[in-house]
């Protein structure tokens, strides 16, 4: 029997092309994931300055009930990891608490990019003058240092 599984490998190895030595590929001189807050994250990230300020979508006559629902959905399913779980913690403990102002206020936000918005909170990046003097910015700013070292995860829906 060893003698067939012999022959057999020997038969495999007559037919497969030749390895090579060394990859003819270039090798890539940068991590294409790089880690958030690192420099080359933040270079990537930055969100070019002539892309001008984004208009929300008119909602008349939604009321605040609706309007509080739509934004802990928007906060949950937001594209990047990092921005779903922080807005979407952000809401579960904020948004029960806010008057319609703020709320407003907070739907404009989420309008922003992602990594745009995680910057700012994480204090990686200062906000624009738009949002600088934001409460809701503000209030997210403070979320995201997590003072109390709470173990976060995604909310249920």
């Amino acid at each position: 029997m060893s003698a067939f599984l012999s022959a057999r490998r020997l038969a495999l190895e007559a037919t497969r092309c030749p390895r090579r030595a060394f990859s003819t590929t270039p090798r890539w001189s940068a991590d294409p994931w790089p880690l958030p807050h690192t420099p080359q994250h933040l270079s990537n990230t930055q969100t070019p300055s002539d892309i001008p300020i984004p208009t929300p979508i008119p909602r008349p006559g939604e009321s605040k009930e609706t309007l509080r629902a739509r934004l802990v959905y928007q906060s949950r399913k937001r594209g990047t990891l990092e921005s779903d779980l922080l807005l979407s913690t952000f809401a579960r403990d904020h948004l029960g608490q806010m008057d319609e102002t703020e709320l407003k206020e907070y739907d404009k936000l989420l309008d922003e990019q992602d990594w745009d918005i995680y910057y700012w909170a994480t204090e990686g990046r200062a906000p624009p003058e738009r949002w600088a003097k934001s409460s809701v910015l503000e209030k997210l700013t403070i979320h995201a240092k997590n003072e109390g070292k709470v173990v976060r995860k995604m909310p249920p829906l």
